[in-house]
Formats: C-alpha cells, structure tokens, sequence
C-alpha cells in the first residue's frame, strides 16, 4: 500500500513562491495517477493538478494554469507542486494523493482517490 507524506507548506506573502513535495513508499506508483487537491476553510476539497505516472503527462486546474507547475522525481518516488505568484485565495491545505483512475474527467474528482497524504497549509498573506 502506497503511503504519502507532504512537506513544504508555509506563510508566504502574495507574489512568492513555495515547492510543495509528496513523497511516496511502500509501493510502486507505477500505473497510478498521482493528483494536489486543496482545500480552503469551510470550503469542499478541489482539484488542482495530476499527474499520470506512466508517462508524466500533467493536467491543471483552470485556476492554476501559468503558476502551478506539478513534476516528478522517479528516482525519489517523489512529486512536487511548484507554486508562483501566490494569492491570498491559494491559501488552503494541499493534499497530495493517488488514484488508479489514468483517464479525466476521473482524475479531476476527489472521490476517486484512494490513497492520501496528511496535508500542508499552506498561508498567502496579502
């Protein structure tokens, strides 16, 4: 079973920049998709990016596109979410999680999602 553990979070002020890393073990990501999703107080969990593992291809959210760049190290077995021009609405926490969902719209939903890790916050201060 794969288990993920993020890193990376922060305060940071509007226009910096943070990397956000998920590290994976105990099983190969091999097959999986791997996806950031976030999620603001008193608001639901929200796509924000994916990653298919088999060729490395990345899909955004329309909110993220130009800013969010999602990349991998196959080496490590780790993924990071580079984050530029933070706005105070980035704020939330960020999840990193896996699927063995390959297609969308599949991988754009939260609930297809099997596997997650604990969570970063991540602060914009304006």
């Amino acid at each position: 079973q794969v288990q993920l553990v993020e890193s990376g979070g922060g305060l940071v002020q509007a226009g910096g920049s943070l990397r956000l890393s998920c590290a994976a073990s105990g099983s190969t990501l091999s097959g999986k998709t791997m996806g950031w999703f976030r999620q603001a107080p008193g608001m639901e969990r929200a796509f924000v990016a994916a990653l298919t593992w088999s060729d490395g291809n990345t899909y955004y959210a329309d909110a993220v596109k130009g800013r969010f760049t999602f990349s991998r190290d196959n080496a490590k077995n780790t993924v990071y979410l580079q984050i530029n021009s933070l706005k105070p609405e980035d704020t939330a926490i960020y999840y990193c999680a896996a699927t063995n969902i390959v297609s969308m719209p599949g991988m754009r939903r939260a609930i297809n999602y099997d596997i997650w890790g604990q969570g970063t916050q991540v602060t914009v201060s304006s």
